[in-house]
């Protein structure tokens, strides 16, 4: 019997099927002893991802307190969705509303009618609760610089005019740049003019966080203030980094987002306990893939690192064949796109010639098995995709055991369902009105 004969074996004796809500018993239990829970996903366009991740979620938050969730997305368009579901005053009157106004591309990502059936949940859960105990969601993600900053202004043009003028003054560093400021600012430093933005953004950071106490208009208002800040100075960095050919804009990019995530934990109080949805890349800990060989770290390395007290746990997702969301090229129109059958000797299709379909596997099921000590090609599905060029460059070559430690694996997977094409919600997948 050749290797992967042997792992299919292997691999069919600990996977636990997976069909209802029911069947996450076993992994919401161990997830139960964990302040911090990492849901990942093997692209940012499939429904089966979304739907799990929120039946997990809505467990962790009503069995065990969960009290915040933390996604790969903008700050400035998910404290929208914060304030709507928290009941705060001046927020949108309903979820279409305010997930419609996610605007940048990809915009199905969060625009989807999956997330609007979650953010509805989390809207009627919070209703009748007091102020601070109510469930929050919130972005990780740096790239809203344009966006912080209008943020910030129109904040302090109301609440504190003395910082308008530094918060002005840092703007118009970038406005030359238009909307597009952040890659713009980037082409400009890559054709070699000495002008930055830096000393601006760092400037105004500071000052703001000097005066945070004149924010505290609402519960969130400082905190909002201060994170938009962060993001001004991080992005600033993260688009400057871009012009040298490393990973230096990667691990930026994820440290801002574990940056965000422990200040979002001090935030909620000492007890406070966190749920991420992020890609398998930021989730899966670096140190188990080849991003380890040129010092690419990620969220999952980070938590575990830096954040062991919480016990951390790391769900990783993927599927073996179906269809997806993506885009042929950064900007392109979406498209729901075939993905082909996982190629040979990959984890998904090592999973799915076990025969069992949807499955639940805990990685401590495998660790000190010989046979999955070497690392395992693992498919990750980016927002660009091109299905026929995907065994180029679409699979990670991965340790699955020190990865994660639970995954979930969809057999046969579908497209996510954006909210700018008509869906009629009835004739959505099973999975749909009870993964809610």
């Amino acid at each position: 019997m050749d290797i992967k004969e042997q792992r299919i074996a292997a691999l069919k004796k600990v996977g636990k099927k997976l069909e209802n809500t029911l069947d996450l018993d076993p992994l919401i239990e161990k997830l139960s002893g964990s302040s911090l829970v990492l849901l990942g996903e093997a692209s940012h366009g499939t429904h089966e991802y979304y739907t799990w991740r929120t039946a997990i979620t809505k467990r962790l938050i009503e069995e065990h307190g969960f009290n915040l969730i933390a996604v790969e997305g903008d700050w400035p368009d998910f404290y929208r969705v914060n304030r709507y579901v928290k009941h705060y005053g001046n927020s949108h009157q309903n979820s279409v509303d305010v997930l419609k106004k996610f605007n940048r591309w990809p915009t199905w990502m969060w625009a989807n009618w999956e997330i609007e059936t979650l953010t509805d949940w989390l809207y009627t859960h919070n209703e009748h609760r007091p102020a601070n105990e109510r469930v929050g969601i919130y972005g990780l993600d740096v790239y809203s610089l344009w966006e912080s900053m209008e943020a910030i202004i129109d904040y302090l043009k109301i609440h504190d005019l003395i910082l308008v003028p530094s918060a002005k003054r840092a703007m118009g560093c970038f406005e030359p740049f238009g909307d597009e400021m952040g890659m713009a600012y980037a082409r400009s430093l890559q054709r070699f003019i000495p002008k930055t933005c830096e000393n601006e953004v760092v400037s105004l950071l500071q000052e703001i966080k000097q005066r945070s106490q004149s924010f505290n208009t609402d519960i969130e208002a400082t905190l909002n203030m201060e994170q938009n800040a962060h993001i001004a100075k991080n992005a600033e960095s993260y688009y400057r980094s871009m012009v040298h050919a490393n990973q230096s804009s990667w691990n930026i990019r994820d440290h801002h987002m574990m940056d965000t995530l422990q200040r979002l934990l001090h935030f909620h109080g000492g007890k406070s306990k966190a749920i991420v949805w992020e890609h398998n890349t930021h989730v899966g800990d670096a140190r188990a893939t080849d991003m380890a060989l040129d010092n690419t770290i990620n969220v999952g390395q980070l938590v575990r690192e830096e954040l062991s007290h919480l016990n951390p746990k790391i769900v990783g997702f993927g599927s073996y064949q179906g269809t997806v969301v993506a885009g042929s090229e950064w900007g392109a129109p979406m498209r729901n796109m075939h993905v082909p059958p996982a190629i040979e000797g990959s984890w998904e299709y090592l999973l799915h010639r076990t025969g069992k379909g949807n499955q639940l596997l805990f990685m401590e099921d495998l660790k000190g098995n010989p046979l999955f000590k070497d690392p395992i090609g693992h498919r990750a599905i980016g927002v660009v995709y091109h299905p026929k060029y995907e065994k180029i460059g679409n699979y990670v070559p991965s340790v699955m055991p020190e990865r994660y430690d639970a995954f979930i694996h969809i057999d046969t997977s579908e497209g996510v369902h954006a909210m700018d094409v008509y869906v009629d919600k009835s004739q959505l997948p099973e999975t749909y009105p009870w993964a809610f």
